[in-house]
This record gives structure tokens, sequence and C-alpha cells, in this order.
């Protein structure tokens, strides 16, 4: 059985795609605890993509280091692969973080979950422009639909919660849809070059360009406590696992098929923020976006069942 068999065997991308969301997920609440461990106040930007870009550049370097010892060799990326690495680290780590980030801490970190579903939504918009066998139709609209309605429901005015914000809310559908454009670069990345290369270099390039903006803006720098570094380490560590095993199960099915695990982000990342940040999961309004979120992506993403 080649490796391409392997990863596209259902029960090898239900696993796999289990590991990725559930990472994913655990981030969000991770961030908000990694401000507080960090001394990163709300309005204290610079700070926090200093922070996004040593994890995320750390991650990197982790990929790197593996990849060489794996192969045996440095992994160097081909010439015909740059174009689309850097153009991949810019979107999906740089563009994405930096919006998620500043998002992350205007929101609460349950709306920021489901929030950022959305980009299973935008994936789909996506590829009927640039696939000719992933078009738009009834199915795929009525999903995005029925998506979005959650999102509207989330951000209803009301006790719970504080409407919607552009700097909070605003941005983390920026970084959804980040995350949608950078899924379609990372499958044609990973055409032309390995894909634990393809992860490792996105990494590093896009993380040391979020450093780079936040020592110009200037980043308040502190000697961190051990259990900040641990966290750091562990989001590094999550970054570096899950993108690699994405950017993998892209290269080898097609888009739609994969992007339908991302429904099990918001899920995993609504439950670990209510245990870890007590942040209230039981308004019905949450509940019910969630619902909706979820049961649009399904939608999008189920199989047409052909006539016997």
């Amino acid at each position: 059985m080649s490796k391409k068999d392997v990863f596209q065997k259902s029960g090898v991308i239900l696993l796999l795609a289990l590991l990725c969301t559930l990472l994913w997920g655990s981030a969000y609440p991770s961030i908000k605890i990694g401000y507080s461990l960090f001394s990163i106040g709300e309005n204290d930007i610079f700070s926090k993509l200093l922070f996004a870009g040593n994890r995320f550049a750390l991650a990197g370097l982790l990929v790197i280091l593996l990849t060489w010892i794996i192969q045996k060799k440095f992994p160097i990326p081909k010439k015909d692969a740059l174009s689309h690495i850097a153009l991949l680290g810019f979107i999906q780590t740089t563009l994405e973080y930096l919006f998620f980030y500043i998002g992350l801490s205007h929101t609460t970190g349950v709306k920021g979950s489901i929030l950022n579903g959305t980009a299973t939504f935008m994936a789909v918009i996506l590829a009927h422009f640039i696939y000719s066998d992933d078009k738009l139709n009834f199915q795929k609209v009525l999903g995005c639909i029925v998506g979005f309605m959650g999102v509207v429901i989330i951000n209803l005015g009301g006790k719970v919660g504080s409407g919607f914000t552009f700097t909070g809310e605003g941005f983390i559908i920026l970084a959804a849809a980040s995350f949608a454009i950078g899924s379609l670069i990372s499958k044609e990345a990973a055409k032309r070059e390995d894909s634990m290369i393809v992860t490792g270099w996105q990494l590093l390039f896009g993380g040391a360009l979020l450093i780079i903006v936040g020592a110009l803006g200037g980043a308040r720098t502190s000697i961190p406590s051990t259990e900040a570094m641990i966290l750091l380490l562990y989001l590094s560590f999550l970054s570096s696992v899950a993108f690699t095993i994405w950017t993998i199960l892209l290269k080898h099915n097609n888009v739609g098929k994969i992007s339908i695990y991302n429904f099990l982000t918001p899920v995993f990342g609504v439950f670990l923020s209510a245990i870890f940040l007590k942040e209230s999961i039981w308004h019905w309004k949450n509940l019910l976006a969630l619902v909706f979120v979820c049961v649009g992506i399904y939608i999008v993403n189920k199989p047409k069942v052909k006539n016997s």
C-alpha cells in the first residue's frame, strides 16, 4: 500500500483530522491563558504579535529539525516551491494569526471558536472559482446559509457577549478567511515540495514576519516564568503537528473531503474554553449557534446519495 493510499483511507483521515482539530481547538483557551502568563494587556497589540511570532517560528524550527533527522539532510525547499511557501507563510501564518490573536483578545473563546468555523464556507466558495470539479450547488449554498445563520445568532446583542466589533469578531472572521485561502495554497505548494518542508518553512517565515512587526512596534519583553515557557512550547508543538498533518491530508485528498472535519475545531474550542476559561456555554445562543455552524458544515460536505 502506497503512502498516498494510506492517507486516503477514511479511518486514517478521521483519526488524523480529529487530532488536528483537537489541537487547534485547544489553542483558543491556551492563547488567552498565555496572555495572562506573559502579562500581555488587552490593548498591547504588538506584544501579542511577538507572542504569536515566537510560537510559529519555534514551531517551524521544530518541523525543519524533525525533517532533517528523518531525511538525513538539511531540508532546503525547491526553487519552484519557494513562492508558494512564502505566500502560504504570509497568508496562513502572518495574516491569519495577526487577525486571530488580536480578535481573540476582544471576544470570548466560545465566540471565537464558533466564528472561526466559517473558514469551511469560505473555502467552499473559493474552490468554486479555482477548481472546475468543485462548483457551488444547492447543497453547498444551503449549507453556507445554515452555517452563517449560526454566525448571526452568536452575535445577537444580549447579556451574554457584547455583540459585534470589527477588531473582535470581525478579525476572527478575517482570520478564518486567511485559513481558507491558505488551505488552497497549501494544496498547491504540497504538489511541488514535501509536506513537512512546506510546513516547516512557511511557519518559520510567517512567524519571523510576526516577530519583526511586533519588535518594530515596540513589543514589551520580560523574562517569562517556567509556566509561560511550557505553554509557549505547547502552542508551538500543536502548530507543528497540526499543520504538518493537515498539509499531508490536503495533498492526498480533495479540499472538500478534508474540510468537513473543520467543524470539530469550533466544537473542541467551545468546550475547552468553557472548561479552562470558565466561560458560559449553556446560554441558548451559544448552543444554537454551535449547532447551526456544525450542521451547515456537514451539509456542505455531505456526499450525494447515488440512485441505485
